[in-house]
């Protein structure tokens, strides 16, 4: 038998990237409309009196007539063996692993710990809105197990990897490069194209993986086509001059990941903040995609993403969005939202708000190339849906009295002032999760 969900609001959903403000044909907004869902995937989006005839009989509608709702937010990069880290005060990046991340991390080789960690995580992601997200582990399998276990049962699609690391780090967070190899395999093997879940191949970075492990990763890619890759590049100066040292023979940093095929349309490159002209091409001319993480390049004091930069013309690089948990200081992808609008606005660059929630959404699912299976709201896409409140505070209600149903505006107070207390329901697969 069938099942049948029924979601009556303001829908948003975006075509395509934003030109800038006031670019409606980016994207279709119908003030009284109807989502209907079958077997947890979009069947039908309209105009309610269009679509309500539609509805078999016994069918709830659930009603949000004073919210927003729009697909699912999709974080493109966090970290689940930090979420209890997150706010740890006064440290530079390399430091901050040794002194809260790598001791934290060491925790995960109890699956007990990872279990009740995943679940908490999960229920986090989608207080904030968040539906899907792209997920680092710790070194130790029983993380990412515990995490796509979790996600399965909630019917939500994660993407996520085991933590490759063999060496700089203690010696409870190192594998090998084989011992790596073979334990990424098997959690490719089990959860990879599993329902909803697929796998990242996951070297945490240059500095904690020798060329063996590296060449581990690129051949995992190779035999699995379809992976995913994550890692970090470029986020700070002493871990650049680091990985210089560590890689003599490299042009630059980029160059490390390009030497052993981990460059491409499938791989998620944390941070990129501080890239030459060279790397630029080069993450341009492969595919990949450079991941901003606004709140965590600030807590740590990394730098300022350069978004102009890397959207020069003759050499686009592709861009996601994401909280970055436990560098990142939020969850909350409309408060990553908010900050990146402030690192843009440092560089004397702009962030509108159709283009913050089109990046939250669409553009990250375009990043990820899932756009035909989340991120926006069309017929056989994931009814991963997320309800926001645009007077949720008493500081957004007395600003909202000035809006006067300017839509734009309205994103934009959702985006400078809203976090999870705006988040009224989060749906997956068209079931309320909160």
């Amino acid at each position: 038998m069938v099942e049948t969900t029924a979601i009556r609001g303001r829908l948003l959903s975006f075509r395509q990237a934003p030109a800038g403000p006031g670019d409606s044909a980016s994207y279709r907004y119908i003030e009284d409309g109807l989502l209907l869902a079958e077997d947890g995937r979009i069947a039908a989006v309209g105009p309610h009196a269009e679509l309500a005839g539609r509805l078999p009989a016994g069918v709830a509608v659930a009603h949000h007539p004073d919210a927003l709702i729009l697909p699912g937010f999709i974080d493109t990069h966090i970290h689940l063996p930090q979420t209890q880290v997150i706010a740890s005060y006064g440290a530079r990046l390399l430091d901050w692993l040794e002194t809260y991340t790598f001791p934290e991390e060491q925790r995960y080789a109890d699956p007990e710990h990872a279990a009740r960690n995943a679940r908490f995580f999960l229920e986090e992601l989608f207080r904030n809105g968040t539906t899907t997200a792209v997920a680092y582990g710790s070194v130790h399998p029983a993380s990412v197990e515990a995490l796509f276990a979790e996600a399965e049962r909630a019917g939500a699609g994660m993407i996520a990897g085991k933590v490759m690391m063999d060496r700089n780090a203690p010696a409870a967070l190192t594998d090998s490069a084989g011992r790596g190899y073979e334990e990424s395999k098997a959690l490719i093997r089990r959860w990879h194209g599993r329902g909803r879940q697929r796998y990242a191949v996951t070297p945490r970075f240059a500095i904690t993986s020798t060329e063996a492990q590296l060449e581990a990763a690129g051949a995992l890619l190779r035999e699995h086509g379809d992976v995913f890759l994550q890692t970090h590049l470029s986020e700070n100066a002493e871990e650049i001059a680091t990985v210089r040292r560590l890689f003599p023979a490299a042009r630059d940093y980029t160059d490390v990941y390009d030497r052993y095929g981990l460059l491409g349309p499938r791989s998620l490159f944390g941070h990129c903040i501080h890239l030459s002209e060279e790397e630029q091409r080069r993450l341009s001319e492969s595919g990949s995609v450079a991941v901003f993480c606004p709140t965590s390049n600030l807590f740590i004091g990394s730098g300022l993403f350069d978004l102009a930069s890397l959207r020069r013309p003759e050499r686009p690089v592709r861009v996601a969005l994401a909280t970055d948990v436990g560098g990142g200081t939020s969850f909350s992808m409309l408060r990553t939202a908010a900050e990146a609008y402030k690192v843009l606005q440092l560089g004397r660059q702009n962030l509108p708000a159709l283009a913050a929630f089109d990046l939250m959404t669409r553009g990250n699912a375009a990043a990820l190339g899932m756009e035909g299976e989340i991120g926006m709201m069309e017929p056989g896409r994931w009814a991963d849906l997320v309800v926001l409140d645009p007077r949720a505070t008493a500081a957004m209600e007395h600003r909202m009295e000035t809006v006067a149903g300017d839509l734009e505006e309205e994103l934009f107070i959702l985006m400078t002032l809203g976090d999870d207390r705006a988040v009224r329901q989060t749906y997956v697969r068209g079931r309320p999760v909160l």
